[in-house]
């Protein structure tokens, strides 16, 4: 039986709930690929924890000040590193120092964290395919919905012309509150507040970085461009008023952000944005918290997916299904794992 030995760097609430479900599931993982997953190491910013033979769940509260960093990841003898900090996509950080450090020693990463992959996206490809490293980013990418994945392997194959996405949570959550019940913009920003699943600071998500940030990741790690901030056109939800509700609704239309791609003459063209939806459209009729993503291609027509999973479950999930893929391939591939 082959050892794997997992590290997860960054220990809020999404490296917790993914370093609880992947202890959940260590005995599937021995059914399934005849692999001892062990937890050998997690850290946040300034404090980690690390034990060799494993780490278990009632050990996770009790961090020791100082185990942090690249050098702890690298000392732990991690196979693979989950990342899961904090994200900052003007500087990488401080993900970016993990993933490189990672990548550069060969070790398989799952990232969770977007920053690191719109600042540093080519180096880090790069990094990867040299050292032979896999690099995985379903969690970075919209998380429970299924956005690269249906690029890579579910439309494999087909030239993809056009995407469109509502990506973002609480986005959607604003628009639809304000347009199903009418209420104001700061009515609906204090309801998601209150519920836990919008910022003290929501600017990131209500003025469209956060979708611009998923949509570079799936322009440049699912369609292999090389598209940078400064080729995008970002406008937020701040435009959306009262009175521009109305007047959608009479003439039967909704409005959401979505980020989109659209290639032409084999240029690929993004932007983030509201455009609104008839009621007969499926983008119409996506609720609450919910996401949801189209995709256009040349042979397979017209698809979409929506997601409506629970944070931070949704997210960690969509780390291990990067786990299960790593697995899949050391597994069929033993010399290489």
């Amino acid at each position: 039986m082959k050892t794997y030995k997992i590290a997860i760097a960054g220990f809020g609430g999404v490296g917790r709930a993914t370093a609880s479900l992947l202890l959940s599931r260590r005995v599937r993982y021995h059914q399934v690929y005849n692999a001892n997953v062990r937890l050998v190491a997690v850290c946040g910013s300034r404090s980690g924890l690390i034990n060799a033979d494993g780490l278990e769940e009632e050990q996770l509260d009790r961090l020791e000040d100082g185990l942090s960093g690249p050098g702890f990841i690298e000392e732990s003898g991690a196979d693979v590193l989950i990342e899961a900090g904090p994200s900052d996509f003007r500087t990488g950080g401080p993900g970016l120092a993990y993933l490189r450090s990672a990548l550069s020693a060969g070790r398989d990463t799952i990232v969770i964290s977007k920053g690191a992959l719109v600042h540093s996206g080519k180096q880090l490809r790069d990094l990867a395919r040299g050292s032979g490293a896999m690099l995985k980013l379903s969690g970075a990418a919209a998380a429970a919905l299924p956005t690269i994945d249906l690029v890579n392997h579910s439309l494999k194959g087909c030239e993809v012309l056009e995407i469109e996405g509502i990506l973002n949570a609480t986005t959607n959550f604003l628009l639809d509150a304000m347009t199903t019940r009418r209420i104001g913009f700061d009515t609906a920003l204090h309801e998601a507040q209150q519920g836990g699943f919008a910022e003290a600071d929501p600017r990131n998500d209500t003025e469209g970085w956060d979708t611009a940030c998923k949509l570079l990741i799936l322009a440049n790690f699912g369609l292999g461009t090389d598209l940078t901030m400064d080729d995008l056109t970002v406008e937020g939800i701040q435009s959306v008023t009262r009175d521009r509700i109305e007047a959608w609704s009479k003439e039967g239309l909704v409005p959401k952000l979505v980020g989109s791609l659209t290639r032409v003459n084999g240029t690929v063209r993004a932007k983030v944005g509201i455009r609104t939806y008839p009621l007969s459209d499926p983008f119409a009729n996506i609720r609450g918290k919910d996401k949801a993503i189209r995709i256009i291609t040349d042979a397979m027509g017209e698809t979409i997916a929506i997601g409506s999973g629970k944070e931070p479950l949704a997210t960690a999930a969509a780390a291990l299904k990067d786990l299960d893929h790593i697995l899949t391939v050391r597994a069929a591939n033993p010399l290489s794992a």
